[in-house]
């Protein structure tokens, strides 16, 4: 036990910590915020729930035309010099949020932070990769997947203890403080993070490719289209969890924060023991385990919201969540290192950067669709999320033949 719990040790160089570090901050804001903005434009301004969806699909359309171009800038200047302006205009994008009162205010807050995100994740994630050694870009991005689910976690426990939606001024104080967290970010990552070298080495001219080259890998196109329907039908569905169990079983806003924190705190214990375990492991099957995961969380949510409500609701789905949190740490481990190790060196900017895409696709349809679905059949939107995240356990072992040989399994770590 000994010896697994100190193989645990991610064994990270000194600047992937810190970037680690600076997200946690910023994730601890958008745990604050993100769990009730649904919340907050429904319930506190007024705005349809249908237009409220959609407002927060909004962010992920702008992120998806903003994503691209991001890939080609990262891989031009480099990651850290974009990373930096996104990390700005997150700042004004989230902070706007506190000033809408109206839907097209709404749309106009979204598309600030949807240009943010756009350019923040292609960033991050090919600092990310570029600063890890290859048989630990797994336990990277896994220890990113704790960090940043323990700041989203934190994050919305301490919101539910704030917001109340009686109290407009309270949403107020969640959007101020959520833009300060990424300013916060901002300093860390131009005091300590440097740029990797061989995009210094570079020059100012980048290095040549295009997206033409990446779309050419079959199996590339096959992981990020898969990612895009385990988002659609998985990810996304946080965002509609809040206003699901507040509106149609009667959850307490701090209830929901609980929630969230509940499953944080499973996939910070989880995550690297998982990631651990994957090395070896074939990767196309680990997400079908996942896809079969959250396929039996999505039922069990519909099941809870048909039979219970209030406190008893809460804990059943807090144990849901827990489950669905095991799917996380199995997605954070297979997903951002299977693209890295797909990916062309030059081109790694490009690469993430339609991963993110992929991710923003998910994420502009989900919550788009998600809002009508709800308003229509609160229960039947859940096991709609089901079935499609079940048809993506399929998908997985059908696309395990597309994948190089040599990147079929987590690779297992090299001794320090």
């Amino acid at each position: 036990m000994r010896g697994f719990l100190r193989s645990l040790d991610p064994q990270l160089p000194r600047s992937v910590h810190t970037l680690q570090l600076g997200g946690l901050v910023s994730a601890l804001g958008n745990g604050m915020l993100l769990p009730f903005l649904l919340i907050y434009l429904h319930n506190v301004r007024g705005i349809g729930l249908g237009v409220a969806g959609l407002i927060v699909g909004a962010n992920a359309v702008v992120s998806v035309v903003a994503g691209p171009v991001a890939g080609t800038l990262v891989d031009r200047y480099g990651g850290r010099h974009v990373l930096a302006l996104s990390l700005v205009v997150l700042a004004f994008g989230y902070g706007g949020f506190a000033l809408v009162h109206e839907p097209w205010q709404g749309f106009l807050a979204a598309a600030v932070t949807g240009l943010g995100n756009g350019f923040f994740w292609p960033a991050q994630s090919t600092l990310l990769a570029s600063l890890s050694p290859p048989d630990r870009r797994h336990a990277t991005f896994a220890m990113q997947r704790v960090m940043m689910n323990l700041g989203i976690g934190v994050g919305a426990l301490v919101g539910g203890l704030i917001a109340d939606a009686d109290d407009p001024a309270t949403f107020i104080a969640l959007f101020l403080l959520d833009g300060a967290t990424f300013l916060v970010y901002l300093g860390v990552l131009l005091a300590a993070v440097p740029e990797p070298a061989p995009v210094r080495a570079a020059g100012a001219g980048g290095r040549q490719g295009s997206y033409g080259a990446v779309l050419r890998s079959r199996a590339f196109v096959a992981v990020i289209g898969l990612n895009t329907l385990f988002v659609f039908a998985g990810m996304s569905g946080f965002e509609l969890l809040p206003v699901f169990a507040k509106n149609e079983v009667g959850v307490a806003e701090g209830a929901i924060g609980a929630i969230f924190f509940v499953n944080t705190v499973v996939i910070v214990l989880a995550q690297l023991p998982i990631a651990k375990l994957s090395e070896g492991h074939r990767r196309m099957r680990m997400l079908a385990v996942l896809g079969v995961i959250w396929a039996a969380c999505w039922v069990a949510v519909s099941i809870v919201g048909g039979t219970v409500d209030g406190t008893t609701a809460a804990v059943l789905l807090a144990v849901v969540m827990a489950a669905f949190g095991i799917g996380e740490c199995i997605h954070g481990t297979v997903q951002a290192p299977l693209v890295s190790d797909l990916a062309e060196p030059r081109l790694l900017g490009r690469y993430m950067a339609l991963s993110a895409l992929s991710w923003q696709l998910g994420f502009a349809a989900g919550p788009a669709l998600g809002g009508f679905l709800l308003s229509v059949s609160p229960l039947g939107t859940w096991l709609v999320w089901a079935a499609l995240c079940a048809l993506g356990a399929v998908l997985s072992i059908a696309l395990e033949r597309t994948i190089p040989s040599a990147v079929r399994r987590t690779p297992v770590a090299q001794a320090a």
